[in-house]
């Protein structure tokens, strides 16, 4: 009953404050009416982005790339390919700005003049300068409207360890700085003073994961460690200046990290009484309020307050599509109205409990504003503990309104160059472009009421895994309709495979502690059980053998993963007759039949997750992380040609008057699949499972330094109930084994995935006739490639050098979608080659199963001499820009950087396999596609770039059988992404597509002549 009076009297006091609030900003003329007062074009930019979607996103885009382009002819030409699209209606005045016909043209100039000065008088509208002598200015003019600030250093997309410690030494100069600057400020009573207590007048606000460049949930310990020495001494410098320091939040990724961090941090002694430091919380995350009380409950423990930064949030668009693509639970409310309800939720929370949190409230929403001041003056609540907040160039006139009321308005005001601030700047845009925007809705003829309602949810906004619903969220996110044009997400697909319906398995989410721990106790777990013998399965039964193969930990080669037995010729003879014996029943087996014992393999795969990542982590050295979306893989692969053959059973009816026609399928007979060591379970398993979804006996020889895990999927497959013969398990030595049973007259098809050297004798091999064999065997081989990534004069750097020292370095570049090569336009290239120099030096490089590591071993000794013979080839042709100490306990090689290499070295067209780049320089990018086209390999290759017609040109002329553009080369989804090359990189067709179970198939065409004496059934016809 309290509570409800409580609200009551909240909210009549919500609304008469608000409309108090919205009376004083003057923001209910039309807008429209307000732009023609104003001329300036770049009032004109936002206002034609208002009103048009398509505009919206095509300016957006533009204004994103304008600080890479470096010349008044690259801004014309990247304007006119923004804004020339088909689907942009341009204003009139927009239209005779972009009518030139060449961009070197004087017209073409004085559009990219316009257009960018307009573009930089925007950005200052929301970055408070550029310098430290234009941020003093801009402090000093909000010191005279008597708000107080807090200053973020714009740039922190940190990925070296040289920018980690730069960020850590800029904040300490900008506080060092702006101290010795508030020497000469006179004391603004509102703002300097609260209480009789004396407040820092300087506040600076930073982000955790710029204080160490390998900042990840998984490595919890190492990444606290990291960081928490460096936040120690920005600490300690700010005590001594007497300035404040607040803590952002970041993505959800790093929300329980960060806040997990910052609460042992400050109880340590020495900061557990300091009063001048915050942290802030985001509204639109569904867990937010329980942290809030988490935190309370904390700051109640530590006895000393601490300032919390509520806000909606400024990621929203991340949070989304990173859950949908992952298939994760959505960490976000889809209903800006949630967030809107939760935000004042939360702010009841945090006044209520102002005696052990201090609030700021940072909103440009006036009845969340409102709301905040009507609880503050029921509860009487002490000035000291609460404040205002409002973002720098947003939403001036609520700000002065609240200053004017008598309350502390604190801004958080960005400085730094353009060209880091553009990620900022895009984000300003969009709020205050979004149709759901306060901001935006305020400044049109909406009625107060309205305007100034209390939120109400209109749909159950439920935890949506992957499903993006309707609406935005912030004060800045765009509505639904923004929503589904601008991310394009979970629309109907218009294939008609099995993708239509098909739903890939979700990786494990390691922000979470708990999937971490079950991370852990797995390597534990399993660890217990290295050293075992696995035995190779003939007919239905583990038979023994007379020679064994010992695999071994490559990140510690002293340490015995098991003990594998390798059949003999005679033992590979009796696997084929079992094969032979058993093929007559399983292809008659219905695909259905077939398909739910491959669904329920799947589904122990995911019951023993955790246990299959830890023995790929130690059997083959790949982190954890990699792992696990190794086991996804495989997972999807069993799901989705099960699918798929349930699809292809139907066959296709091509009838006409008096003739039934059938298309349908047949399986081809027994299958050999030899399997790879570097995926050792998801391309085993992807190979297995389509030979045996479509009615083929399989049996599986994998590679001898991954045959443990090759072994657990045998576990899998014989407890999901495949029957005897139809799946077999038979390691052996590929020169004498598998080579005879390439050759045996009885096997129909060979799966391989390997070496150009290895694919092609099978290859070769296969097409000679045996005597007794009555068919051709169908050979599917991917054997591997040279992918080159290229960086254009356009591309975002900070993107492009993670994206390339990802796909580069990855599982230590052991991938045959790995990048080995960068071919970079010479008008980028110096800067690119010292921040992936820098970026590559800061990976940590041990054993795989450490939470830090990043770059772990290679798989053995064979492959680690191989990959250092051809470095010191490289030595010869190229210059080294990089080489690092490696650990001595297993088969470490170092991550190695070849600059100034020539397109037709040894190392640039050689397929190296292991951590080994050549940045290759070419003049522009017609030339950097020829470079990258120059091989004999077509498998993967990338482009970064925000040049339209570059991505157009690539996507047609890259030849590759999967070009990813403005992301990592690796990491292929099964259905989304079917993967496969061509040229000398496979003979086969895309692994996760459609299309891929057609080779395991032979297809056959049924007709019948369905007349009798001149009659036949006409359906249809009385």
């Amino acid at each position: 009953m309290v509570l409800q009076v409580h609200q009551s009297i909240y909210e009549a006091k919500t609304t008469e404050i608000a409309k108090q609030l919205l009376a004083a900003t003057g923001q209910k003329r039309s807008f429209f009416a307000q732009i023609q007062d104003q001329m300036r074009l770049d009032d004109k930019l936002l206002a034609w982005a208002m009103g048009n979607p398509s505009l919206r996103a095509q300016l957006f885009r533009f204004i994103d790339t304008l600080p890479a382009l470096r010349s008044k002819t690259e801004i014309a030409r990247h304007l006119q390919e923004y804004l020339g699209d088909e689907s942009v209606e341009l204003p009139a005045a927009l239209k005779t700005l972009l009518n030139f016909a060449n961009p070197d043209s004087m017209p073409g100039q004085i559009a990219a003049t316009t257009v960018s000065t307009a573009v930089e008088t925007l950005a200052h509208k929301y970055i408070a300068g550029e310098t430290i002598k234009q941020v003093v200015k801009t402090i000093e003019r909000l010191r005279k409207e008597r708000m107080a600030f807090t200053l973020d250093l714009l740039g922190e997309a940190v990925i070296t360890e040289t920018e980690a410690q730069s960020y850590l030494e800029n904040y300490l100069d900008l506080m060092t700085q702006l101290t010795q600057e508030a020497k000469n400020w006179s004391t603004v009573k509102e703002i300097d003073i609260a209480d009789e207590e004396k407040l820092p007048q300087v506040q600076v606000s930073v982000k955790l994961t710029a204080f160490y460049s390998q900042f990840d949930p998984l490595d919890e310990r190492g990444s606290k460690g990291r960081v928490c020495s460096r936040i120690r001494t920005l600490l300690r410098r700010a005590k001594e200046l007497g300035a404040a320091v607040h803590f952002d939040m970041e993505q959800y990724v790093y929300k329980d990290m960060t806040l997990a961090i910052l609460k042992d941090l400050l109880m340590e002694e020495e900061f557990r009484d300091r009063t001048d430091i915050g942290m802030t919380l985001q509204a639109y995350l569904r867990d937010s309020k329980k942290d809030l009380g988490d935190l309370i409950n904390w700051a109640k423990k530590r006895g000393y307050p601490i300032t919390i930064r509520l806000v909606k949030g400024a990621y929203w668009d991340q949070e989304t599509i990173k859950a949908i693509q992952n298939h994760w639970s959505q960490p976000v409310y889809n209903e800006k109205a949630a967030s809107d309800v939760n935000f004042e939720e939360m702010t009841e929370l945090l006044l209520e409990n102002h005696e052990y949190i201090y609030a700021g409230i940072g909103s440009h929403n006036v009845r969340s504003q409102a709301k905040a001041i009507a609880i503050a003056e029921h509860l009487n609540i002490p000035r000291r503990r609460f404040e205002m907040q409002v973002l720098y160039g947003m939403g001036d006139p609520l700000a002065k309104a609240l200053v004017q009321r008598g309350h502390r308005v604190r801004v958080y005001a960005p400085y730094g160059d353009l060209l880091p601030g553009m990620a900022y700047l895009i984000r300003r845009l969009l709020e205050n472009t979004a149709n759901s925007s306060f901001l935006r809705q305020s400044l049109e003829d909406r009625p107060i009421d309205e305007l100034l309602a209390a939120p109400k949810i209109l749909a159950a906004d439920g935890a949506a895994d992957g499903i993006l619903v309707k609406d935005g969220i912030t004060d800045g996110r765009t509505d639904g309709t923004d929503k589904l044009s601008a991310i394009g997400a979970n629309l109907p697909l218009t294939d008609n495979s099995s993708a239509a319906n098909f739903l890939n398995a979700a990786d494990t989410d390691y922000a979470q502690v708990k999937a971490r721990e079950v991370g852990w106790a797995a390597l534990k777990a399993v660890r217990q059980e290295l050293g075992n013998v696995y035995l190779p399965l003939i007919d239905g039964k583990y038979v023994e053998t007379t020679e064994t193969v010992t695999s071994v930990n490559p990140s510690n080669f002293s340490e015995v993963v098991g003990k594998i037995g390798l059949i003999s010729i005679e033992q590979a003879d009796m696997a084929l007759a079992a094969a032979k014996a058993a093929f007559p029943g399983w292809r008659k087996t219905p695909a259905k039949v077939r398909g739910d014992i491959l669904r329920k393999a799947a589904d122990l795969m995911e019951n023993r997750r955790a246990e299959l990542s830890a023995w790929v982590c130690l059997e083959v050295g790949k982190a954890l992380r990699e792992a696990d979306a190794e086991v996804s893989e495989a997972i999807d692969f069993c799901r989705y040609y099960a699918l798929e053959m349930e699809r292809l059973e139907r066959g296709y009816s091509y009838d006409i008057a008096g003739e039934n026609n059938r298309y349908i399928y047949q399986p081809r007979g027994i299958a050999l699949v030899i399997s790879p060591w570097n995926f050792p379970l998801a391309i085993a398993t992807g190979m297995v499972v389509a030979a045996l979804a479509a009615g083929n006996c399989t049996l599986l020889k994998p590679a001898e330094t991954s045959s443990v895990i090759t072994a657990k999927l045998t576990e899998i497959l014989v407890e999901a109930g495949i029957p005897k013969g139809v799946f077999q398990y038979v390691p052996g030595k590929g020169s004498q084994v598998g080579a005879y049973m390439v050759k045996h007259p009885d096997v129909h098809l060979i799966a391989f995935t390997g070496s150009q050297e290895v694919g092609c004798r099978i290859y070769a091999d296969a097409a000679i006739l045996q005597p007794g064999q009555k068919h051709l065997k169908r050979v599917i081989a991917e054997m591997g490639g040279k992918n080159g990534i290229i960086v254009d004069e356009s591309a975002d750097l900070d993107q492009a050098v993670a994206g390339v020292v990802q796909s580069a370095f990855g599982y230590s570049g052991q991938k045959c979608s790995a990048c080995s090569r960068a071919i970079v336009v010479e008008s980028v290239y110096d800067a690119f080659v010292m921040r992936l120099v820098e970026a590559t030096r800061s990976l940590n490089i041990g054993l795989a199963e450490d939470p830090g590591t990043k770059v772990g071993p290679v798989i053995d000794g064979k492959a680690r001499d191989r990959i250092l013979d051809y470095i010191e080839k490289g030595r010869t042709e190229a210059e080294v820009a990089l080489e690092m100490p490696v650990p001595d306990t297993g088969y470490f090689v170092s991550p190695t950087i070849f600059s100034n290499v020539s397109p037709d070295g040894k190392i640039a067209q050689e397929e190296i396999f292991g951590p080994v780049i050549a940045v290759i320089r070419v003049k522009d990018f017609q030339e950097a596609l020829k470079v990258a086209n120059g091989t004999n390999f077509a498998l993967t290759g990338g482009l970064y770039s925000r040049t339209p017609s570059h991505i157009t040109q690539a996507s047609a002329e890259f030849e590759v059988g999967n070009l990813y553009i403005n992301r990592t080369i690796t990491g292929a989804i099964v259905a989304r992404q079917p993967f496969g090359g061509f040229k000398l990189s496979g003979v086969g067709s895309k692994a996760g597509g459609s299309d891929y179970l057609l080779q395991f198939l032979e297809p056959r065409v049924v007709t019948e002549n369905i007349q009798r004496q001149g009659f036949a059934p006409i359906e249809g016809v009385d």
